[in-house]
């Protein structure tokens, strides 16, 4: 049977035990170092950014958010050590939109890529010339910038090339498709191509595993970059399919747990122990993360460096490639997979730790969104006089890291994905408004309190027409028209 739901908490802020009583202690002494909150910080520099960005890991899938089967004691470390949100939300159900929202603080409706769009013969839809992203602003401020993993928002040499958006250094797959191999012939360092000895197409394993490639290329970065603060956004790809793994790590979970060979025929390649590798990837994930927070504390850099972990979207649906979300209960027990924007395709892990600023031990209720992580990192690194970083849906969280402060937002959290039918949604408090097949003729808005129904088992639109009609005029007001990813239903 599946588990329940995590359901969301009516506090703001708060360490995982003992919240009732030490809400109103977090609140007053908000400026002190107790449990639960953290002194002021005092920085000679702005601080490092370490964005640690998974692909396709579900919000179940992490046992600080109650994974049964998995164990990841590193990533753990964060949640205890800083502060772990419970509704925090992916800004699209899908790859390519979510990273673009990410980095430029818009909403899928404001933003310039609404969707995963393949183009050939080795990328997707270009981030237009000349838009502003997090990466640029801070390169602006002195930072040293680096992209590490899979980039998805552009070919080689296209006006989308992460080295053309703020980026001094990338390392890795330029396109979506090439990164369903992890273990490829060839990976891009800037304009290089890095030809990969011992890789063979087809393969399910080979010499070099590109996830070990991008920890090792992250460490020399951050390495290399103590005379000024950096950025790095490391996108490693997994465990999004095809399930490949070292042995070393796969070796632990074959026998370990329930399991049957998988055949291949719902794409990617076929694997004799799915569970065993899917479960042998997000471990050796955790330990990638690890090592990155043993690095920090090496170069006794930790206490200046922001480390924050999400996924890009919820976990993968069915048995695609193998992967097998229901076994795993990768969504924690809310509606939707990947692609979908009910509360299992949007709401992913998110976790942020910055010694000085953010509580310690803390949980966190309150909803957010990737499209609140530019405007939080730029807060941090410091003031500008470029008024373009401002012009963004999302907001600072800097006060709800460290004092439990719940920002106001002038925009509602709104997302649209012309993909998978067409689906509209906005959060409005506890309230979350949701249509679905619009592409189809459909188009019937539902409406969900997440408050006492996390999963969106019921839908309370007949009962509440003020409310669908308040979702209504949100939807029409919180988007603009996209040339480039036109949504006929609702440009009309």
């Amino acid at each position: 049977m599946p588990r329940p739901a995590l359901r969301p908490l009516r506090v703001a802020i708060l360490p995982h035990a003992a919240r009732p009583v030490l809400l109103a202690l977090c609140l007053l002494l908000a400026s002190c170092t107790v449990a639960g909150t953290s002194a002021p910080r005092q920085s000679r520099r702005p601080p490092n950014v370490l964005l640690i960005v998974a692909d396709d890991l579900g919000f179940g899938e992490l046992s600080c958010y109650g994974q049964r089967i998995i164990k990841t004691p590193a990533i753990d470390r964060l949640a205890r050590e800083g502060v772990r949100f419970t509704a925090g939300y992916a800004a699209a159900p899908v790859c390519a939109p979510s990273r673009a929202s990410m980095l430029t603080g818009l909403h899928a409706g404001h933003s310039p890529i609404r969707d995963n769009r393949e183009l050939k013969p080795e990328g997707q839809q270009p981030l237009p010339a000349g838009t502003v992203t997090l990466a640029g602003l801070l390169r602006d401020r002195g930072y040293a910038t680096a992209l590490v993993g899979k980039w998805g928002l552009g070919m080689p040499g296209s006006e989308g090339d992460p080295l053309r958006h703020g980026f001094d250094f990338f390392y890795g797959y330029h396109c979506q498709r090439h990164a369903h191999n992890h273990y490829p012939t060839f990976l891009r360092r800037n304009d290089a191509v890095e030809h990969l000895e011992g890789n063979t197409p087809g393969n399910r394993v080979g010499a070099v595993y590109a996830p070990d490639r991008f920890l090792d290329e992250t460490e020399a970065f951050i390495r290399g970059s103590a005379d000024r603060p950096f950025f790095v956004m490391f996108a490693t790809t997994v465990p999004h399919a095809a399930l490949q793994v070292p042995e070393d790590s796969l070796r632990p979970w074959v026998g370990a747990i329930e399991d049957a060979p998988y055949d291949g025929r719902q794409g990617y390649l076929p694997h004799p122990a799915p569970h065993a590798a899917y479960a042998a990837m997000v471990s050796r994930l955790d330990r990638d993360v690890g090592r990155l927070l043993d690095l920090l504390d090496e170069l006794e850099v930790a206490d200046d460096t922001l480390v924050v972990f999400t996924s890009d979207n919820g976990p993968t649906h069915g048995r695609v490639g193998g992967a097998d979300s229901a076994f795993f209960e990768s969504a924690a027990g809310l509606r939707g997979l990947k692609g979908s924007l009910h509360e299992g395709g949007i709401r992913v892990p998110l976790l942020a730790r910055l010694p000085g600023v953010t509580a310690r031990n803390a949980t966190v209720d309150h909803p957010v969104s990737h499209i609140d992580l530019m405007p939080t990192i730029l807060d941090l690194a410091g003031p500008s006089s470029d008024d373009a970083e401002r012009r963004v849906d999302g907001v600072s969280l800097v006060g709800l890291l460290s004092e439990g402060r719940a920002p106001t937002r002038a925009t509602p959290l709104y997302w649209e994905f012309p993909g998978y039918g067409g689906q509209q949604a906005v959060r409005m408090g506890d309230l979350k408004a949701i249509r679905k097949d619009l592409s189809r003729g459909g188009g019937h808005l539902e409406l969900y309190d997440l408050a006492t129904d996390p999963a969106e088992s019921r839908d309370l639109a007949d009962s509440m027409p003020e409310e669908v009609g308040r979702a209504r005029s949100m939807m029409r007001e919180s988007r603009t028209r996209s040339a480039t990813f036109p949504f006929p239903s609702l440009d009309r």
